[in-house]
């Protein structure tokens, strides 16, 4: 016997105890599908009004109506192929781009470097410690908190 046939008789043997098995464990739940209210219970009046209140919900008065402005089949259809005729002629305007990152690119970030100011761009450790120590002054005199607030005294 092959691995294959094995399983194929293994799974034989077992399918039947395992619905057997199935069916007795769903078949003790049937009497929790139907509870009954404790007639001893302080809130016992109160949940069975509200029980047989609601027994009956949701009634089909209740679902939302069915639309009556939807588009024919035919609408939708020549709006498909609407969608398709579009999506075609982007398609066509989209490959006529001359892209340019298709280029060298030492050349694009060349190009994109010439665009900043070098002096704005440069490393904060290439000024000297007497500009750093003016700028973290200036910043702990920004920083300082305002003097408290005179709150009248009751």
């Amino acid at each position: 016997m092959t691995g294959g046939e094995m399983n194929v008789f293994l799974s034989k043997k077992t399918i039947l105890p395992a619905m057997t098995g199935l069916l007795l464990a769903t078949g003790g739940c049937v009497g929790s599908f139907d509870p009954q209210t404790d007639a001893t219970s302080p809130l016992a009046p109160r949940i069975q009004e509200l029980v047989d209140a609601n027994r009956d919900y949701p009634r089909w008065a209740d679902f939302p109506a069915e639309p009556t402005d939807l588009p024919q089949p035919a609408q939708v259809a020549a709006n498909v192929s609407a969608l398709g005729v579009q999506s075609g002629a982007l398609a066509s305007q989209v490959a006529g781009i001359d892209w340019v990152l298709d280029s060298d690119p030492t050349a694009f970030v060349e190009s994109i470097n010439r665009r900043f100011d070098p002096a704005r761009m440069a490393p904060i450790g290439a000024q000297t410690p007497e500009q750093v120590e003016a700028f973290a002054e200036s910043l702990r005199r920004r920083a300082a908190a305002p003097p408290p607030i005179d709150r009248p005294r009751s």
